[in-house]
């Protein structure tokens, strides 16, 4: 059994690795391992750090859904509750965008209570990338569209830790605050 701290800095690299040359959709002058790093980060902040195996997951959970890696290589290489709550966050790539993201609000009740915090922490990230200083009137519609459709998978995961619910409040906030 790894160290807390091995088994977060294992999964750092493991994404880093997994996702090289990646840029991040709503910012593509920045790599995607910020994102990974991001939602790490947050979970690690909210939880004061207390959860490694949830800290890597966050490290690792747009790994299966990029087809960058299997559940039972994540399971070999971290354990089954790290792979579980991976795949308990992966979208089915092959339904169309509008199934997926309808999925994401349906399903968000059901999921385990790390997976409710996996997913809130990667729409905090998702929406402050689509912050920008002087946005064009594209980058305004999407940041609201992407809200809007945030705020509804969130409704249904809130409650499992009052500080991750009130940063996405705060995001919110800021988002709907740009001209």
């Amino acid at each position: 059994m790894l160290s807390p701290i091995r088994i977060v800095s294992k999964a750092a690299e493991f994404a880093a690795h997994r996702h090289t040359g990646e840029r991040r959709k709503a910012r593509p002058d920045e790599p995607y391992i910020n994102h990974l790093a991001e939602v790490a980060n947050i979970l690690a902040e909210v939880t004061d750090g207390a959860d490694a195996e949830l800290v890597a997951a966050g490290w690792l959970h747009d790994t299966v859904e990029d087809e960058l890696a299997t559940r039972a290589e994540l399971v070999s290489e971290f354990g089954d509750r790290i792979a579980a709550l991976v795949d308990e966050v992966t979208d089915d790539m092959s339904l169309p965008q509008a199934k997926r993201r309808q999925k994401q609000v349906e399903d968000a009740p059901h999921k385990s209570p790390g997976a409710k915090l996996i997913k809130i922490a990667d729409k905090i990230s998702n929406v402050r990338a689509r912050i920008h200083s002087d946005p064009t009137a594209e980058q305004r519609n999407e940041l609201a569209a992407y809200t809007i459709w945030a705020e509804q998978v969130v409704a249904g995961c809130r409650g499992g830790n009052a500080a991750l619910d009130r940063m996405f409040d705060d995001t919110v906030k800021l988002a709907r605050s740009r001209p």
